[in-house]
């Protein structure tokens, strides 16, 4: 029995093929196409657990098709939590903030050594199916619909970009927890160390002001010197 399914877009004959050896021996069941209209049938139909995205398609850029799954379209039913991780010959930092940006899970440069895109994948899909993985949140008057990709708020819907939602579901999970910088920019933005970046700050004072109508400081707290949490303590 397969380990999980892999959907690896990529419009070279040779990558895919390699992956697709490899993934099998490795466990995996593998569907494998070069088109990224195609791929989006294959997610709504096959309902892949990781797909493997190239950024350079012919019929599309493998950012906004990211950008595409993580939004849904009308009419279109497919899992928009589904990990991704971005396989490309693009390794420029702006290109891989642009992908983190429009969704990715992760962001792998071409040409790859596989076993560290083989760890990547098996880390991201950890995460995806950690225990208490739920489609559905619920913390105080917040409500996340994890399949519908919603947020409300005491039954407003909340209009997040898509960093801002994923930031707030990793929070979601454990409401009361003081969660480290280095682990949500890890989680969620895929960065291995901290550094200088604003990113996450930026990110959680948007989803602060978004969450907290007047002011309070109900959601989204800052510890100092240590994180964030999702509850302000008492709550």
């Amino acid at each position: 029995m397969a380990e999980h399914a892999v959907l690896v877009v990529d419009e070279e004959t040779e990558t895919r093929s390699f992956l697709e050896r490899q993934l099998v021996e490795d466990g995996f069941d593998v569907l494998a196409v070069d088109r990224g209209l195609r791929a989006l049938e294959l997610i709504e139909r096959s309902e892949p657990d990781l797909v493997l995205l190239d950024a350079a398609l012919p019929d599309a850029s493998g950012f906004e098709l990211c950008r595409r799954l993580r939004e849904g379209e009308p009419g279109r039913d497919w899992n928009r939590d589904v990990p991704v991780i971005i396989v490309s010959a693009y390794g420029d930092p702006v290109d891989r903030l642009r992908g983190f940006a429009r969704g990715c899970d992760d962001y792998v440069v071409k040409p790859f050594v596989y076993e560290e895109l083989l760890a990547r994948m098996r880390a991201v899909l950890r995460r995806a199916g950690s225990a208490g993985y739920s489609d559905r949140l619920g913390v105080g008057e917040l409500e996340i619909d994890r399949r519908a990709r919603t947020v409300r708020l005491a039954g407003h819907v909340v209009a997040l970009a898509a960093k801002e939602y994923e930031l707030l579901v990793a929070l979601a999970s454990e409401p009361d927890r003081v969660f480290r910088k280095e682990e949500l920019l890890r989680d969620v933005w895929g960065f291995r160390s901290l550094g200088r970046t604003r990113t996450l700050d930026s990110h959680a004072s948007r989803l602060r002001r978004k969450l907290n109508g007047h002011g309070e400081r109900t959601y989204v707290v800052n510890v100092w010197g240590v994180g964030y949490r999702l509850l302000e303590p008492g709550l």
